[in-house]
């Protein structure tokens, strides 16, 4: 396997597109406007997205679908969440049936409440014998490009396929791990992203320490609670795609989905924060999405809720830290 194909020249897929180049492999690159892969191929760099970081020769840019997935046995998706969908139902034809694809995507979809996963396999109606892999977990695009140390998990249904997927990916800096439970590190990469904005707006309010911490506690707790009613294993997510990537985008600048939540605490609003960037805060649709499944399977997850009423609803933000503190007492 010395060939392997990115789809999603964002930050993340070129921070893993790079990562892989480095490891020897040819890297088939697919960005899809014509005039970043023209940058890329000319700058050796993706400007827009991860800027200062040198491209090695063996990453490809293309913009076709066909010849981004040209023989290639291992697919990484790194597709925003709302787009996976009709890129892969486009991208079908092209994929080998026995590939293994990975998808690096965080999010639910709104409109069916499938993970990345799940997405993929519908809209390649079916995965025949490819295999699906997700990988998740506490790594900013940015440090991993730097070259600093990241623990990560591969997680499938097919043990094989971690397997893979954790030789292919795993650097002296960039360590993964192995996991079976693929509905449980998709949801725990998903749903930090809104207990993210909610830190940010917390943090942004200037709320203190203790405020975040309760935060991040009771957002595990959420989090596992729909974790466990949709099927999910709760000791995954007090593992590296859980809790580790929670305390990550909670406590770190460098989270869009913290950074949106502070600006929100600023008083700007989501259009206004959302249109300034081109980076998509995938916490924004998650919160609809996991606020709808928790109304479906009657699962308490007030930080969720309250974060939809900021970010939907027009609820101030101090209004609803308000809501939570003074919810009707209980045991933990």
């Amino acid at each position: 396997m010395d060939r392997l194909t990115v789809l999603g020249a964002g930050s993340w897929g070129t921070a893993l597109a790079e990562l892989l180049a480095v490891r020897g492999f040819r890297v088939s690159l697919w960005v899809r406007k014509e005039e970043l892969r023209r940058s890329i191929a000319e700058r050796r760099e993706n400007a827009a997205y991860l800027p200062g970081v040198k491209l090695p020769e063996n990453i490809i840019a293309v913009s076709s679908l066909r010849e981004a997935l040209a023989g290639s046995k291992l697919i990484l998706s790194a597709i925003p969440s709302h787009g996976l969908r009709s890129v892969f139902a486009e991208a079908g034809p092209f994929i080998a049936d026995d590939a293994v694809i990975v998808s690096a995507t965080k999010g639910i979809e709104e409109t069916t409440g499938l993970t990345p996963s799940g997405i993929i396999t519908d809209a390649l109606k079916g995965p025949g014998r490819r295999e699906i892999a997700v990988l998740s977990g506490p790594s900013f695009a940015r440090e991993v490009s730097r070259r600093l140390p990241a623990a990560v998990c591969a997680a499938s249904a097919s043990a094989a396929a971690a397997a893979l997927v954790q030789r292919v990916f795993s650097t002296s800096y960039f360590r993964v791990y192995t996991n079976s439970d693929v509905l449980g590190v998709e949801l725990g990469g998903a749903l930090k992203n809104v207990i993210a904005i909610a830190s940010g707006i917390s943090d942004g309010l200037k709320l203190g320490y203790n405020a975040r911490a309760a935060l991040i506690t009771r957002g595990v707790a959420e989090i596992s609670r729909l974790g466990a009613a949709m099927g999910a294993r709760a000791h995954t997510f007090y593992g590296l795609s859980g809790i580790g990537d929670l305390v990550l985008t909670c406590t770190g600048p460098l989270s869009r989905n913290y950074s949106l939540g502070a600006a929100i605490a600023e008083g700007k609003g989501l259009d206004e924060i959302t249109g300034a960037t081109r980076m998509v805060a995938e916490g924004v649709r998650t919160a609809k999405a996991a606020q709808s499944l928790a109304a479906s399977l009657e699962v308490d997850m007030p930080i969720t809720e309250e974060v939809c009423n900021v970010l939907y609803a027009g609820k101030h933000p101090g209004e609803a830290v308000m809501g939570l503190m003074t919810r009707g007492l209980k045991s933990e």
